[in-house]
């Protein structure tokens, strides 16, 4: 024997002879018999539950899925949801597409694990492990664990559930066939649209049996499975026939088809059946049921849902935005009480020809409306309404806007360029106070999509979401505190409440006087800047949002409570002819909040409006509503140079000559030219919008005095609020 291995046996026989030797091998024997007793406890545990499951014929026979009924504010049924049951297909009948689909996208393993997959075992332990607080287990389950899960369990997220639906598919694969277990999960499993199994679900989503499924036809509905809510061609047809060509992928990198037949697979081309004698309140049941899944665990007692829906409301911003929207465009609208409460939720001008719901999924530049953030924070970095500006040519990383006007005003008041939209004073404001802060106050009031730094995103060019914008509003409108959209306020089971909402006010996003300043610019906007058609006869803080090219228009407002959102623009993102913020959007706001808001008292902001200078008034952009976010940025907010031939100057909504106002005349009705005597008939005597502006004048704020009359017509005070003194001035020559 050589010295190395005497030397590894003297050291194992020293081993062998420690004191804790015993212990060693106690503990290993321990840990031995544990582990041969889980087994056999398994063994007992899988076989006695393989003695207690139902035959094969009464599994099938079994019921599934649950009946919902949805209510209003008022009690009144919304609609009444119940699963959708086809005709039962046995194995052979199910398109060998379709059973190779759906294995290879839920479970590639289905013919060799034991029911449960010990790779996916191992990857939920680990997550288990490294998963933090609120985290949902994930594992992967098999296709025999979501059989269990659906005909004998909840989706109760939790580890003890695991292990039950881990021992209910090791009992099924002893007591039944892989084939009778893929035909109970293919006939069985929830696809989306309130349908369970494949024939269902064909029927449903392609208006034809489950039996003549094709493969582009099974690639869809294999895909819904993960996430029914989100994929099914009901709430999204093209992330549903998106997902489908992710399942090609898998069908080829398995073996179930070559990737020559994906490549000739045309997902593109599937017809989606659209489901008849629908209305606008799907838009609102669409958005607020998939919720369910995260508030209730309940799977099988019919249910009562309770919803925040206000009918009378529904009604109105339906009519709204019917009777507002220009032809060819869409509409969408979304209003929400003090509470966060959505009383009203229009996602288009049709549900029955488009389920698309661009109040919760469109994203769209918003404009000028954006200017929000800009001036929250500005105000929150020190600046006051009555701060003094300058509108004047500005140059920022190379990018110089402009105010679509084609003038410079000079020394301002924050309110008055505010109201009127002036894009160069936005942008100094958004520089000095930092392009990333103003997107983070973006992010702070609730913007959840992808916010850019560019210079140019002060003039809103980033896309944002209705629902978002809607939702910062309200915030302003309740002294700067969190307001959360919510569409459930109580689910009952049976007569028992198992889900009762609370409204969290604990979110305090800018202190109530950042707030309150920020409602006085919102008001003046809709006093007498380009939120004018807003106006419902009762206090009203908001602001207008029109996009280059009169691609989009928004406004957005509260009074009385109530938060009203509304956006118009075509789905292809094309030009709209007239489009713009303080126009139609305003209009349909105006007709649905004189009817929201009638049966509420009148409420006075903390802040009286104050109107702004007149030397700014009246201004075409604010009479004319040209596109607010300037014609200087292009779709991804780039700068636009008006030599480019992209640069499309009739994008501005241009006044007719006829249209045109004569500025002679309401200067002097006004009170700025008291040498001449008030013209009795208005006459078009403006120049043309783009002749050479003059400088205005500078303002002397001492000369603020005007209480006696001229030529006979009241004061300028006599129409402003107490303390405001209106100053003459020269009026600039081409209005």
């Amino acid at each position: 024997m050589s010295g190395s291995s005497k030397s590894a046996s003297n050291l194992w026989h020293g081993f062998l002879g420690w004191p804790w030797r015993r212990i060693f091998l106690w503990t290993f024997g321990s840990a031995a018999a544990l582990a041969l007793l889980a087994f056999v406890a398994l063994v007992i545990a899988v076989y006695s539950t393989r003695a207690s499951l139902p035959s094969f014929d009464e599994l099938k026979s079994s019921p599934n899925g649950q009946m919902i009924r949805v209510h209003a504010a008022d009690g009144t049924v919304l609609v009444s949801l119940g699963p959708s049951y086809g005709q039962w297909i046995s194995y052979d009948d199910i398109p060998e597409v379709m059973r190779d689909a759906m294995v290879a996208v839920e479970d590639r393993r289905f013919r060799s694990h034991p029911g449960v997959d010990p790779v996916a075992v191992a990857r939920m332990f680990r997550f288990a492990l490294t998963r933090r607080e609120g985290q949902r287990l994930q594992g992967g389950s098999t296709i025999t664990q979501q059989v269990a899960r659906t005909i004998f369990l909840s989706n109760k997220y939790d580890l003890g559930r695991k292990i039950r639906e881990g021992i209910l598919a090791l009992a099924m694969e002893r007591k039944f066939s892989k084939d009778q277990i893929l035909e109970l999960y293919l006939n069985k499993v929830y696809f989306g649209g309130g349908a369970y199994g494949i024939d269902a679900a064909s029927r449903k989503f392609f208006g034809h049996p489950g039996t003549d499924l094709n493969l582009a036809e099974s690639a869809v509905i294999a895909g819904l499975v993960k996430a029914p809510s989100r994929y099914a061609p009901t709430a999204d047809a093209q992330a549903a026939i998106d997902r489908a060509s992710t399942v090609l992928k898998l069908m080829v990198e398995t073996g179930k088809i070559t990737p020559e037949q994906a490549a000739a697979t045309d997902t593109q081309a599937i017809k989606i059946e659209r489901d008849p004698n629908q209305n606008s309140v799907r838009y609102f049941t669409d958005w607020a049921l998939p919720q369910l899944e995260v508030l209730i665990d309940e799977t099988e007692a019919p249910l009562e849902v309770w919803t925040t829906l206000d009918v009378d409301m529904q009604r109105a911003a339906d009519e709204a935005i019917r009777v507002n929207t220009p032809k060819g465009a869409q509409g969408a609208l979304v209003s929400l009480d003090r509470d966060g409460a959505v009383r009203a939720l229009i996602g288009g001008r049709d549900y029955v020809s488009s389920i698309y719901n661009r109040a919760t999924q469109a994203e769209r530049q918003p404009g000028s409306a954006f200017k929000l953030f800009v001036y929250l924070a500005a105000l929150e970095a020190g600046h006051r309404p009555d701060d003094v500006v300058v509108d004047e040519p500005v140059t920022i990383r190379g990018w110089s806007p402009r105010n679509s006007s084609g003038r410079f005003a000079g020394e301002m008041s924050l309110r008055s360029a505010f109201a009127y939209s002036v894009n160069t004073v936005a942008a100094k404001l958004g520089n000095e106070v930092g392009f990333g802060t103003v997107a983070d106050m973006a992010r702070r009031f609730g913007i959840t999509t992808k916010v850019n730094t560019n210079p140019a995103m002060v003039l809103g060019s980033s896309n944002v979401r209705l629902i978002d914008m809607t939702r910062a509003f309200a915030s302003v409108s309740q002294q700067g505190v969190s307001v959360t959209p919510y569409a459930i306020t109580r689910v009952t089971a049976n007569g028992e409440t198992i889900y009762s909402h609370e409204v969290d006010r604990s979110h305090v996003l800018v202190a109530p006087y950042i707030a309150a300043e920020m409602t006085d610019l919102l008001q003046t906007a809709v006093a007498t800047g380009t939120g004018k058609a807003a106006q419902i006869g009762r206090p009203v803080a908001g602001k207008t949002g029109t996009t280059t090219s009169n691609k989009d228009g928004w406004f957005l407002g509260f009074s009385s409570g109530i938060t009203t959102g509304v956006w118009m623009g075509r789905d292809d993102a094309g030009r709209v002819a007239g489009l713009a913020g303080g126009r139609a959007p305003a209009q349909a706001f105006a007709s649905f909040m004189r009817r929201a808001v009638a049966r509420r008292p009148v409420e006075q902001f903390q802040t009286e409006v104050t109107l702004p200078e007149w030397q700014l008034e009246p201004d075409e952009e604010s009479w004319y509503y040209g596109p607010d976010n300037g014609v200087f940025v292009d779709e991804d907010g780039n700068p636009v140079n008006p030599g480019d031939p992209d640069y499309d100057r009739r994008s501005v909504d241009q006044p007719t000559e006829g249209d045109r106002l004569d500025q002679g005349w309401i200067d002097r009705m006004t009170g700025r030219d008291p040498q001449s005597p008030p013209s009795p008939t208005p006459t078009p005597t403006n120049p043309p919008r783009d002749a050479p502006r003059q400088p205005s004048p500078e303002r002397n704020p001492q000369q603020r005095d005007d209480t006696a009359p001229r030529n006979g017509i009241p004061p300028a005070t006599s129409i402003l609020p107490p303390g405001y003194r209106a100053t003459p001035t020269p009026a600039p020559q081409d209005q």
